[in-house]
């Protein structure tokens, strides 16, 4: 195990999720460069691909609550995209794509339900798509799919420091396909999705962060999700799972393949509540 002075031994912390179940999920239109409508969605596989993401995180202590998937809403599944909790607050997503405007009605309802204080957006954004809680600090991405405006709007409702960092690799049009958060401290990311100066940023503020190779990057190896020592991710990204051992976190490796042709996998399919 490599630790370093500003890093201590990994520890796991219990963590609560919103799930929706892939009964809708196909790919019948095409707003990535993932999806290709050629390709058709083995629906059973899906399903048997998240329901063991839901064992292996019920399995680690971790508790997971369902939202039912709509008719028509086949990305419903990648719930992370459905706004961001964080502090009791659930900010919305307002989506880019007409295609899945009517998911963050759903999400919204279901907060709302649950005793959130649902802030309604004005401006663009996908949710945990392309914001990541860092211990008080708040990544936040934009190049794709979410506006800079929603920056702007998520620090004024969160009160948190919002770092703005920009993606330029279509692949990656997401910041959880080329980002994710370890732990409180810790970033793991593909320098090649962001623009210079976001990477400059990255390494000033998380020098030891661990950076992922290309190939592992686009087998979703960075829409992983990490309760601080159990890394749930991507089976077939074998050099970042050895890169997290190295750094003493126990991967826990799953195959959401299904999912990956729609632009989706592990972190896609999770909105953690705050």
């Amino acid at each position: 195990m490599l630790l370093t002075p500003e890093r201590t031994c990994p520890q796991a912390r219990t963590r609560r999720f919103l799930m929706v179940p892939p009964t809708e999920f196909t790919v019948n239109y095409e707003i990535n460069p993932w999806m290709d409508k050629r390709k058709p969605v083995d629906t059973e596989r899906a399903m048997a691909q998240w329901e063991a993401l839901v064992a292996a995180y019920r399995e680690h202590g971790h508790d997971v609550r369902l939202l039912e998937g709509m008719p028509g809403l086949p990305d419903m599944v990648f719930s992370a995209n459905g706004g961001l909790s964080v502090d009791g607050i659930f900010y919305t997503a307002l989506f880019t794509h007409p295609q899945r405007v009517a998911e963050a009605v759903w999400h919204a309802a279901w907060h709302q339900t649950h005793g959130s204080r649902v802030v309604q957006a004005t401006q663009i954004n996908e949710g945990e798509g392309d914001f990541a809680v860092v211990g008080e600090r708040i990544l936040a991405g934009h190049g794709f799919r979410t506006s800079l405006a929603a920056h702007a709007e998520l620090a004024d409702v969160t009160g948190r420091e919002v770092v703005s960092l920009r993606l330029v690799n279509p692949s990656f049009y997401h910041l959880d396909t080329a980002l994710t958060v370890l732990d409180e401290t810790t970033v793991a990311y593909y320098p090649g999705a962001f623009d210079a100066d976001s990477q400059e940023t990255l390494a000033r503020l998380y020098p030891t962060a661990i950076r992922v190779a290309e190939a592992d990057a686009h087998h979703f190896a960075l829409n992983s999700l990490s309760d601080g020592l159990h890394v749930f991710c991507a089976a077939d990204a074998a050099g970042f799972i050895d890169q997290l051992a190295e750094r003493g976190y126990a991967p826990v490796p799953l195959d959401l393949s299904e999912f990956r042709l729609a632009g989706g996998g592990i972190k896609c399919c999770t909105q953690e509540l705050r």
